[in-house]
């Protein structure tokens, strides 16, 4: 970290390059992972990461470098490798810094600093234990636990001088089983911004192991899964990574300041059914996508996306803004000092609605529930996506009836947004790693049970008839 006189100067010397933006980040990290893999313990790491990153802005233009020793000369260096981008002369100083210490909204309260890795180690190989002896075509077995202690310094020519501090920690549980030529993977990875009580208190480890094998060995048993257009029942929490993938990255700024999102200029336009409300909240306590502020310093907030189904905003950085005449809203993020910040999703879902999920079943006499999603591909100029499907089952007669594998669901995702029908009042979210153009971050998905009046499902079980 540096102190204030030596920050003022490293900002003037960004400002004297023609910048009307600086902006100075530095990350000290501390992490810890561990492998459990067949019993063993494969993999074990201690990291310390500490960097600097420096960020000029001249109007609409951004220019980002970075270094690994944070010091005066260091940065003052880099800022001079970065000075050829803008040829305007200076009109701005800095002659202040205000510090403000961002108030945590985690509790942690049982650090990761004061856990002894032993107990760790522990913790996930009584998992694994517990997933071996699931079934004995499980033949590979995978239980991680990893967490992160990050110290923050944002320091911008707005004046601020912002620290901040945060811990993370998930547990990842992966199998893979094979009979007669077929292969099939599971995987759950609960996650929070807290301490070690969080897994304590929250997950109990021998259960969701034994939880993900049992869900493996029915997806191989399974028969494979028919084709063609049908209602589709998405399943709550990792069932919102469609609307993560689908619609939430196509709000993101970084996409609409440059119209190369299908959702550009519809602030107020109706773009989803009218019963779904979507919001994106990186101020849920002990949230897995959570932040104090973002990485340019300013408060998390909670963003409402869709109101009922007319869109209402947009997640905002600071730079995108300057292109739509906006300010940021805390939805800047980066994956550390190494990346320049861009909007990015933080805990995104959408609202719970009046139907339970029994309800939900019993109204569909024929159709997929797709209990669970698992990765796709989306392309965010047209919203086309096309995501396989984790843990699925055939619908018949307003029942959940037999598993199938090898399901896909395929489709737009402003046609599919027009389409939810009913939601459920089981709001659930999930944890997962989003990649882009700053990096993989920690975000979580979620959504109540829905249901799509009609989808096309891909299998390779035979067309529909």
């Amino acid at each position: 970290m540096i102190n204030k006189n030596q920050a003022i100067r490293i900002l003037n010397s960004g400002l004297h390059t023609g910048a009307d933006y600086a902006e100075i980040y530095i990350e000290e990290k501390d992490s810890f992972s561990v492998t459990v893999e067949n019993g063993k313990v494969e993999n074990s790491a201690v990291r310390h990461s500490c960097g600097a990153g420096i960020r000029l802005l001249n109007k609409l233009q951004s220019v980002y470098g970075y270094t690994n020793e944070v010091s005066e000369k260091a940065l003052t260096k880099l800022i001079q490798n970065l000075s050829n981008s803008f040829h305007d002369k200076q009109v701005l100083t800095v002659d202040k810094l205000v510090t403000k210490k961002a108030k945590n909204i985690s509790q942690i309260e049982d650090s990761f600093s004061n856990i002894n890795d032993k107990v760790i180690i522990d913790y996930i190989k009584s998992g694994d234990e517990t997933l071996r002896n699931v079934d004995k075509r499980i033949v590979r077995t995978n239980v991680s636990f990893m967490y992160s202690i990050s110290k923050v310094q944002i320091i911008n020519t707005k004046g601020f001088n912002h620290l901040d501090y945060k811990e993370r920690g998930r547990c990842g549980v992966m199998c893979v089983a094979a009979d007669q030529g077929k292969i099939e993977t599971g995987f759950e990875g609960p996650g929070a911004s807290a301490g070690f009580e969080f897994f304590e208190k929250n997950i109990d480890v021998k259960k969701l192991c034994k939880n993900v094998g049992e869900k493996t060995i029915m997806m191989l048993e399974a028969k494979e899964c028919p084709s063609g257009k049908m209602p589709v029942v998405i399943g709550n929490g990792f069932g919102g990574t469609l609307f993560h993938e689908a619609c939430g990255h196509p709000l993101e700024a970084s996409a609409v300041s440059r119209n190369l999102s299908v959702f550009s200029g519809k602030i107020g336009q109706q773009i989803a059914s009218p019963i779904l409300s979507a919001i994106d909240d990186g101020t849920i306590p002990n949230g897995w996508g959570s932040n104090n502020i973002d990485d340019e310093g300013n408060k998390t907030e909670k963003t409402l996306l869709i109101e009922n189904g007319i869109l209402k905003n947009y997640l905002i950085d600071d730079f995108n803004g300057r292109r739509m005449n906006r300010k940021g809203n805390g939805a800047c993020r980066r994956q550390s000092y190494k990346y320049e910040p861009t909007s990015r999703m933080s805990n995104t879902y959408i609202c719970a609605g009046k139907s339970t999920p029994e309800e939900i079943i019993a109204a569909t006499k024929f159709g997929l529930y797709a209990k669970s999603l698992a990765g796709g591909q989306v392309n965010p100029v047209t919203g086309e996506f096309n995501f396989g499907c984790s843990e699925a089952y055939l619908i018949r007669d307003g029942k959940i009836c037999e598993p199938v594998r090898g399901a896909s669901v395929i489709g737009t995702g402003q046609e599919i947004l027009m389409k939810i029908d009913m939601i459920g009042n089981d709001l659930e979210r999930a944890q997962g790693m989003c990649g882009a153009a700053s990096g993989f971050i920690p975000v979580d998905v979620g959504q109540p049970t829905i249901r799509v009046s009609e989808m096309t499902v891909g299998g390779n079980g035979g067309e529909i008839k």
